[in-house]
């Protein structure tokens, strides 16, 4: 039987949406919380600090990443020292390239070397965890997160990539590595028994935690239960 409670991966929230967060944080599982970019679009927020500094009040007590959004790397520097300085708990996301591919390993450093708690984010290869690791000596406190999910899009299996990033890891007491992107349920099951620190989850997938467990037999007639009651609401006749 699998207790969430007892998963040694931490499970942080995706997302942007106000009330799917705080429904998130009343969840004794759920230990921090990520956004970015995209997902605050699609949840129309349009004001980044008023959303970001009401989050953070409502939330002081779990680890929260929130991304720059400069292509600039001296922006980037400007806005995440700023948005650091918005709460203790805050690591600043930021993408191992900017959209020219030019690496933010020197960035990463600087803001390192200024003590801002950082998560190095969009990673999909090993070799981009070995370059960025130099630059987080010395860090305060820091996630590397590798996108599997997208990884597995594109038909590469990512659990030697995760199991690797997992094993030199080991020696960095202060960076945890961040399962990223999942896209089932089994991801969290998969990220624990590899030692994965933390595994990034949306509400929609964190929805499905009820069916842990549950009796496959009976998940069965539940589904062609429901097959039957659609057709039948829908008046199919033949």
């Amino acid at each position: 039987m699998i207790n969430v409670n007892d998963l040694k991966v931490k499970i942080f929230a995706d997302g942007a949406d106000k009330n799917g967060m705080l429904d998130m944080y009343k969840k004794s599982y759920i230990r921090g919380f990520t956004t970015n970019p995209t997902l605050m679009r699609r949840a129309g927020i349009n004001n980044y600090q008023e959303f970001a500094l009401e989050i953070l009040r409502l939330i002081p007590d779990r680890p929260i990443s929130l991304e720059v959004f400069s292509d600039e790397f001296d922006e980037m520097e400007r806005q995440a020292k700023k948005i650091s300085s918005w709460a203790d708990n805050v690591y600043v996301k930021i993408p191992i390239t900017n959209t020219k591919g030019k690496f933010s390993t020197q960035l990463i450093k600087n803001l390192t070397q200024a003590n801002v708690k950082v998560n190095v984010t969009a990673m999909m290869t090993f070799e981009q965890l070995e370059k960025v690791l130099p630059s987080l000596e010395g860090s305060p406190g820091s996630y590397v997160s590798i996108f599997a999910g997208r990884v597995a899009d594109t038909g590469i299996n990512p659990l030697p990539i995760m199991k690797k990033s997992v094993e030199i890891l080991k020696d960095y007491d202060n960076i945890e590595l961040i399962w990223a992107s999942p896209r089932e349920l089994y991801n969290i099951i998969q990220a624990d028994e590899i030692g994965c620190h933390v595994i990034t989850v949306t509400n929609s997938i964190l929805n499905k935690i009820s069916q842990l467990n549950k009796n496959l037999d009976q998940f069965s007639l539940e589904t062609v239960q429901m097959f039957y009651n659609d057709a039948q609401a829908s008046g199919f006749n033949l």
